[in-house]
């Protein structure tokens, strides 16, 4: 698990105070900040999808990050390293589907470099937390309830539908995810006590496992309340990954007000099991079959 050794080693060096969530809290500023990158041939491949769809894409996940958060999307910044072969076509269509994926935000800069060897997308996202209750993972609580929005394995299908040279309508789900923002500003505008709230960019389990621990709880679910394509197996389901839905653990008496929320589970009492679906218990995350850079 070299990805989270070399965050620990990060935070010996940095402190731990904005480690840990995917967006770091300023609350001297009133704002989130989240910044991922994106390369070739390991988050994307130009083959399989549109610069439109790329650039869609990009953006998305980011926003994704920011909601999760609970904030509002404001601003972002891009960066781009671009090989030889990319054209003024390109850029144009990137940044048209750039924009589609803002959810209200807005771009207001960035920078562009020559790359020799493949194409490198590194975004920063800013979210306003103006209004609103800002989560963390470490905030669940024994007796909250999991939520979610959406499908799951859907997005895997679509992946696996490239690899294998199918057109289908799961390639979609891959290329372009959803994200909705209402789910995001119910809970942070209405929910006044701590509470934890995730996206499901590397798999539900990761998800699901991550605020777990994080917040020394177990969490228990029931595999066949958690919303997926029939033809989806268990392990698209959990750890397919890049859905990108929400997964809130929230106190009960405000799930009526979530739009189209769905209840897969609980918090409960830290027994020494982390996550527990449908009797298929986790202590540990080394059980996970999530993605890790470094070992694919």
């Amino acid at each position: 698990m070299k990805e989270i050794e070399f965050i620990n080693t990060i935070k010996t060096h940095i402190g731990s105070e904005f480690i840990g969530d995917d967006c770091a809290h300023l609350k001297d500023l009133n704002i989130v900040i989240s910044q991922d990158n994106l390369v070739e041939n390991i988050h994307f491949n130009r083959n399989w999808c549109t610069p439109y769809q790329l650039g869609y894409k990009a953006v998305t996940v980011n926003i994704s990050d920011i909601l999760a958060s609970g904030a509002e999307p404001k601003y972002i910044t891009i960066g781009l390293s671009l090989t030889k072969d990319i054209n003024k076509s390109f850029i144009d269509e990137f940044y048209k589907g750039a924009k589609t994926g803002l959810c209200g935000a807005k771009i207001v800069g960035g920078d562009i470099t020559g790359s020799k060897d493949g194409v490198f997308i590194s975004i920063a996202a800013i979210g306003s937390t103006i209004g609103r209750n800002i989560s963390s993972r470490t905030k669940a609580k024994p007796g909250y309830s999991v939520v979610t929005q959406g499908t799951y394995g859907a997005s895997a299908l679509g992946l696996q539908a490239l690899k294998n040279n199918i057109n289908n309508e799961f390639i979609k789900y891959h290329l372009e995810p959803k994200i909705n923002p209402e789910f995001s500003a119910c809970i942070a505008q209405n929910i006044k006590e701590d509470y934890a709230m995730m996206d499901t960019s590397d798999g539900l389990l990761d998800c699901l496992y991550k605020i777990a621990d994080a917040s020394n709880v177990k969490i228990t679910v029931d595999y066949k309340l958690i919303p997926h394509p029939i033809s989806a197996n268990r392990e698209q389901v959990l750890c397919g990954g890049e859905d990108y839905n929400p997964v809130a653990v929230i106190p009960d008496k405000y799930i009526s007000m979530i739009p189209d929320a769905v209840v897969i589970g609980k918090a409960e009492a830290f027994d020494g099991i982390k996550v527990d679906i449908s009797g298929e218990k986790y202590t540990s995350y080394n059980q996970i079959k999530s993605y890790n850079h470094f070992n694919n």
